[in-house]
């Protein structure tokens, strides 16, 4: 069965593209969830025509996030945990404690986009992480975690 996803799914595809899934997996939940439509010969076709007009904006997007990246690799964001006294954190570093520093730091990146390479981290030092800008820009950058 093929659809046409309507957002980026992970393993899946990203928004706007047509993949091909199992029938139920596409009846029972992407198509009720409202994450993809039914790939029919006249949507093909309709969905063909408004990537045509897209590309050009598209470009500019890319360009944007590649600039992005750029600047992304040269920057170490700290995030700043509470620390007990044999050197680890109460709890763990997440994506959202992630986004809100790189707001700091100057870039506006969705918790969604974020992924922590050596997930939990539950103690301090310097970790990685990719940022999912687009399509073909994952810039990996890194983070350091240290105690309050």
């Amino acid at each position: 069965m093929e659809v046409i996803l309507k957002k980026n799914i992970d393993k899946l595809g990203y928004k706007d593209e047509v993949v091909t899934v199992k029938p139920g997996y596409g009846r029972n939940f992407l198509i009720p969830q409202g994450y993809a439509s039914l790939a029919t010969p006249s949507a093909k076709k309709a969905h063909e025509d408004m990537m045509k007009q897209r590309s050009h904006k598209e470009s500019k997007i890319v360009a944007e996030a590649e600039a992005i990246a750029a600047k992304l690799a040269d920057v170490t964001v700290k995030i700043s945990t509470k620390v007990g006294e044999n050197g680890k954190i109460f709890g763990s570093v997440n994506t959202v404690q992630l986004s809100e520093a790189l707001k700091a730091a100057g870039f506006d990146i969705d918790r969604k986009a974020l992924k922590i390479k050596d997930e939990p981290i539950k103690e301090v030092g310097t970790f990685e992480a990719e940022a999912n800008l687009h399509k073909g820009v994952k810039p990996v950058f890194k983070f350091e975690v240290v105690g309050e």
